[in-house]
């Protein structure tokens, strides 16, 4: 019974994550600007990696190769802000012409005094 229940909860999770990373691959197509598509690579893709794992645990439990799954969950979420905020700066060096879409631009450099 509790086996079953589990079953259904991986099952489920896998399905999310899956969903999460179909959305995050369409934002990457359909977003505009590279600040916008980084968003788009970032979040959902993690999570939805994140709740295929763990559907993965509860399908695979009892096994030897949950712990390389949980590995890979916790590598994962302490890459992707390293990668994201990489992506960012690059893509902020590139788009300097854009600068009427920024509201705050908080790296501009400071005004010279004469």
């Amino acid at each position: 019974m509790i086996g079953n229940i589990l079953d259904v909860i991986g099952v489920l999770a896998i399905f999310l994550g899956s969903v999460l990373a179909l959305t995050a691959a369409v934002g990457i197509v359909r977003f505009p600007d590279t600040l916008r598509r980084m968003h788009a690579a970032t979040k959902p893709q993690v999570v939805g990696l994140v709740l295929v794992l763990m559907g993965a645990v509860f399908l695979l439990r009892g096994s030897v190769d949950i712990w390389m799954l949980v590995l890979v969950g916790i590598f994962t979420m302490l890459t992707a802000p390293v990668i994201a905020h990489s992506v960012g700066r690059v893509a902020y060096r590139e788009q300097r012409e854009q600068d009427a879409v920024m509201k705050i631009n908080e790296l501009e450099d400071p005004p010279q005094s004469p």
